[in-house]
């Protein structure tokens, strides 16, 4: 793996890092960490990386890289820059003959979504979106039993992410995390919908196999003199004629990272909040309700390929993360040997539907929560 991003001050690069480490498929062996030479120098050398390959920018890493055999040069590239820094790399990388993984949301407007689905068809490469929540063993139980008909059709979808970390303007005081988040020019039109709320889509979409087509949204931006949405809500219309509710919050006060998703079936009802990712509560009309826990008995294979340990030893965030990145290097595997690489984990498409989902939200908020086609 070579890596754009995640240099000094960072936070998921380091996340993608570990997560990638985690089951000893994958080895960091170069990267452009910033857009400062001397800062990507130092990143390098605290990843004690050789510095021939330890790059000033994407451009010379990916065009040096390529010139290196075969089993020595990297594989692919994992972008962890902010989100008007996405699209160029992966653009890059894609033209050269890498394989991509790339944080969400996939770049800074549906126009350059576009080109790089149209990019990855035409190249045949491997495009890895981490949108890290549909990783949990629980997770992927939860979207076994909707596609196996444990729910029957489904009927009402209730998705939530609030966090409390932006109640203030702390981006006023020099916060990067917070700094690029809430400026237009780094994260495009959408600020808390744009990061958090995608993620909430996408668990929806996943988890249900049904489309988002339509969504009404009230967007507001809450703290005096911030340019980006802090806050969000929206009605949803899917496909088959399911309904349902997300809200986004990043004002929520004494709120961490509490993403929560109900989805509601003609025969039962399935519950899963990220706080507690290792149960999955199921529920059906005038029965006790039903404790499904990570490594327990009578999962679903794609829960038990998302395990790493025996039942009773929680396994979190990190973990799940890793599971993007497990099934990826697999992929890659299968995919140099000749073999169908089709292994579960976010596309580029996931990545375009992100991306409308936003410019959808965005126009109807503008429009006074009229319904806008995603």
């Amino acid at each position: 793996m070579g890596m754009v991003g995640g240099g000094p001050g960072a936070f998921i690069g380091n996340v993608h890092r570990m997560a990638a480490a985690l089951d000893g498929q994958i080895e960091l062996v170069c990267g452009a960490f910033s857009s400062h030479a001397t800062r990507s120098a130092e990143a390098g050398r605290q990843l004690f990386l050789p510095a021939d390959r330890v790059y000033p920018d994407y451009e010379t890493m990916i065009q040096t890289e390529k010139q290196l055999p075969v089993g020595q040069r990297m594989d692919f590239i994992s972008i962890v820059t902010p989100n008007h820094l996405h699209f160029a790399p992966a653009k890059l990388a894609l033209e050269n003959g890498f394989d991509v993984v790339c944080d969400k949301p996939i770049t800074f407007s549906t126009s350059e979504a576009v080109e790089l689905v149209q990019l990855v068809n035409k190249t045949g490469r491997l495009f890895c979106l981490t949108h890290n929540y549909t990783g949990y063993p629980m997770v992927r139980q939860a979207r076994a039993m909707v596609h196996s008909g444990v729910l029957g059709t489904v009927r009402k979808v209730v998705v939530e992410y609030p966090q409390g970390w932006l109640a203030s303007r702390i981006e006023a005081t020099g916060q990067k995390q917070a700094g690029w988040r809430t400026d237009p020019a780094q994260a495009g039109k959408a600020g808390c919908m744009g990061d958090i709320g995608t993620h909430a889509e996408n668990l929806a979409e996943y988890i249900t196999g049904l489309q988002i087509e339509s969504v009404a949204a009230d967007l507001t931006t809450f703290v005096e003199g911030r340019k980006l949405d802090d806050d969000g809500s929206v009605l949803l219309r899917f496909a088959g004629g399911a309904k349902g509710v997300l809200l986004a919050s990043q004002i929520s006060v004494g709120e961490e990272n509490n993403l929560k998703i109900r989805v509601y079936g003609e025969k039962a009802g399935i519950e899963w909040n990220q706080t507690e990712p290792n149960t999955l509560l199921v529920k059906q009309a005038d029965r006790p309700v039903e404790v499904y826990r990570t490594g327990g008995n009578g999962l679903s294979p794609e829960a038990m390929l998302a395990t790493r340990l025996p039942a009773g030893h929680p396994e979190g965030y990190l973990e799940a993360f890793a599971n993007l990145y497990k099934n990826f290097a697999l992929a890659c595997r299968k995919k140099a040997a000749g073999e169908n690489p089709n292994i579960d984990f976010p596309t580029v498409e996931d990545g375009l539907r992100g991306m409308k989902f936003i410019d959808a939200v965005v126009a109807s908020s503008f429009q006074n929560a009229a319904w806008v086609s995603v």
